[in-house]
């Protein structure tokens, strides 16, 4: 009997074979904001994991939208041909679906690598100004960013649309807004770092508004698949909540947002956030009942029989797996076997397919 992780979905017209996805992870490895031949290697090698779907990296829409000097961006031509060149790549050894999570970092901008330390960054290490909703340093030891006027939000704005405009380019199969980790879209959304006294703070409609702003203005270039990436709690009493949560997936779902995946936290440096194998599906399965929007998941899902049930009892639609799948870059193949279910190899893998271990005979037709 096929299992539920291996049954096939539809996001807003584009089919996946199955319900495992591969979550955006940062690699901090760009030059100028344009992807190396370590993206290659790395995006390459999960593009033959068995996932259906690939949300490359967060992907910054301006230079100071970056995490760390060496983040990806697409605010360039350079930018869109290095894409471009990986992209072509994952497509010529994967039939994977492929997006790009377009961001802007916002106070957590000028950053070191998180092996370099992952505090602020100095001017003379290459520091720049980073921006926010409300001149509120990230934590002790940050620097205060600049609270955004109306007209360079605008242009942050006119950054996203600039973006998706070279996916379409690039042709992407989707694209995901990043609004949660305390990036600067969350940022917006959270009252820890929204103190705003104009029609863009206070109130949850307010503080939804640039947010469901930007997404409004990419989904009219936009033609394809598109989603977003949403927080389900701050982790801090009487911050982001999961009503907060429900209540912007609507208003998303309104605006033609096709799935969210329901994440968390990242506004903070201090919120105490209670790991634990699942701890975020609660988030999702709340999203999915009261919206009906197609929900994905994420949060310490490491197991076959885990993700399995997440989806047959209707916790979400789909699992979003990350340093699972950096481990493993092949765990949708081993979550198959350990279901009774079947994943189709790339034809040069056929032969490493335990049911051929046997015979050793390769089939004509592999796969």
């Amino acid at each position: 009997m096929s299992s539920k992780l291996f049954s096939p979905l539809s996001i807003g017209g584009m089919q996946l074979a199955n319900r495992i996805t591969v979550a955006p992870m940062c690699q901090y490895s760009a030059v100028g904001g344009s992807m190396s031949d370590w993206h290659a290697m790395h995006l390459g090698t999960l593009a033959l994991s068995g996932a259906s779907m690939l949300v490359m990296e967060m992907t910054d829409v301006a230079p100071e939208g970056r995490i760390t000097p060496h983040c990806v961006g697409l605010w360039s031509d350079a930018n869109e041909t290095a894409m471009q060149r990986v992209v072509d790549y994952c497509r010529s050894i994967s039939p994977i679906r492929i997006g790009a999570q377009l961001a802007h970092a916002g106070r957590k901008g000028s950053a070191q690598r998180p092996w370099e330390g992952h505090g602020p960054l100095a001017p003379e290490q290459g520091g720049w100004q980073t921006v926010a909703p409300s001149a509120l340093a990230l934590a002790p030891g940050w620097p205060a960013p600049h609270a955004l006027t109306h007209a360079e939000m605008d242009v942050i704005r006119e950054g996203f649309v600039a973006a998706a405009k070279r996916a379409a380019r690039i042709g992407l199969d989707f694209i995901e807004l990043h609004s949660t980790h305390g990036y600067l879209l969350s940022e917006f959304l959270s009252p820890l770092s929204n103190k705003r006294t104009d029609g863009y703070g206070g109130s949850l409609e307010n503080r939804m508004r640039f947010p469901l702003e930007v997404f409004r203005a990419m989904r009219e270039v936009w033609k394809g698949a598109a989603g977003a990436k949403i927080s389900g709690s701050d982790f801090v009493e009487g911050a982001w909540t999961p009503d907060d949560a429900v209540a912007y997936a609507r208003e998303l779902k309104k605006l033609g947002c096709d799935y969210v995946t329901v994440s968390g936290g990242g506004v903070v440096l201090d919120a105490k956030i209670p790991l634990a194998p699942g701890y975020q599906v609660p988030f999702a399965e709340r999203v999915r009942r009261e919206t009906g929007i197609t929900t994905g998941t994420v949060g310490l899902i490491t197991e076959p029989r885990q993700a399995e049930d997440i989806i047959a009892s209707g916790k979400a639609d789909f699992v979003s797996l990350a340093r699972a799948m950096l481990f493993n870059p092949r765990w949708p193949w081993h979550a198959a076997i350990a279901l009774g279910d079947e994943i189709k190899y790339p034809s040069q893998y056929e032969r490493c397919a335990p049911r051929m271990w046997k015979t050793g005979k390769v089939p004509e037709k592999a796969g």
